[in-house]
């Protein structure tokens, strides 16, 4: 089926996706030097940049997670600070202390790791829940605050963190509220043998390897993300489309088995991750079908299944699916 043109929908002439189609091709480009497979993936994290989003990345132990985030972050030309959370990490130790100067006799903030644009947080529900409540206001509000002054963060800023789901010893729950400021939950899966198999290969045929960072050459600087991320901001999105996005969060506050459902942040990133989506996909219209592709990434994270359908093994991602399928689909 031929997609419909924007003028037939009475919509704005059809916008011109070309610089953010070059980016996104040329940053895919630079992680093929390094990453094998894990489309998917990347995908979201380039959604998520677009969208001005933080992203939560759980999976197993050596399938990339960690490398992933990090040579993304070396394809745009900002700051990047790696953080690895501990149980003994302080707030201190990741938003900054004030530091006495016996010259002046006055104390100096000195900023913490936290202070960069892109911040990859290494197992993240390592730290206790005194730590944890640090990143609240500097992921919803991109600025702390320290002995009643405000610090603003550069522009962009974006937390990319990791979880191991399977080792739960010496790790602490997330808490909702943290969980919410997340615009995207990934789930990182294995890779297929057909590129498991690759990867052996890659590595037997290199065996003399470079550092992976210096592989890797900037694509985007800041102010192009800016820009990208404006481009984005005017993509159409129909008021059937809106509402039916609201129709898919609100059910998970009613549904049988969801003991908690998605906050309105929730529609807002289903809304903001969708038009990125379709620029992504070089549309300048958001369709109900770009809106299904993210639900599930959006709202796992912000929903709590009930006792009962924890026991029998149901997931989030049941759960979502089965309200997409209930919920009628706009035309």
């Amino acid at each position: 089926m031929e997609p419909l043109e924007d003028t037939a929908l009475g919509l704005k002439p059809q916008a011109d996706f070309s610089a953010l189609q070059q980016a996104v091709g040329q940053i895919k480009e630079e992680l093929r030097k390094r990453i094998i497979g894990q489309e998917a993936f990347i995908e979201l994290l380039l959604i998520a940049i677009l969208a001005d989003g933080h992203v939560l990345i759980e999976g197993v132990p050596g399938i990339a997670k960690t490398l992933t985030a990090k040579l993304l972050a070396r394809t745009v030309d900002v700051g990047f600070n790696r953080i690895q959370f501990t149980p003994d990490l302080m707030p201190s130790d990741v938003l900054g202390t004030s530091v006495f100067h016996p010259g002046t006799a006055t104390f100096q903030f000195k900023p913490g790791p936290i202070f960069s644009n892109i911040i990859l947080i290494d197992e993240i529900n390592r730290a206790p829940a005194k730590t944890q409540s640090s990143l609240f206001e500097v992921m919803e509000e991109q600025q702390i605050t320290h002995d009643g002054t405000l610090y603003p963060m550069a522009d962009p800023f974006i937390v990319l963190a990791t979880q191991n789901p399977i080792e739960q010893e010496g790790t602490y729950r997330l808490p909702e509220a943290q969980l919410d400021r997340f615009m995207f939950k990934i789930l990182v899966q294995y890779p297929s043998l057909e590129e498991e198999v690759a990867i052996l290969g890659v590595h037997h045929q290199r065996p003399a390897l470079q550092r992976e960072l210096e592989e890797i050459k900037p694509v985007l600087a800041a102010g192009q993300i800016a820009a990208l991320r404006k481009q984005v901001q005017e993509v159409h999105v129909d008021a059937n489309v809106l509402e039916y996005i609201a129709q898919l969060v609100v059910q998970t506050r009613a549904h049988k088995s969801l003991y908690l459902g998605a906050s309105p942040r929730a529609s807002l990133a289903l809304l903001t991750s969708a038009k990125a989506l379709a620029a992504l996909r070089n549309r300048s219209f958001v369709t109900p079908e770009d809106v299904q592709e993210l639900a599930p990434t959006v709202l796992r994270h912000r929903v709590l299944l009930t006792p009962e359908r924890e026991m029998e093994g149901a997931t989030p991602d049941d759960v979502i699916k089965q309200i997409i399928q209930q919920t009628q689909v706009p035309r």
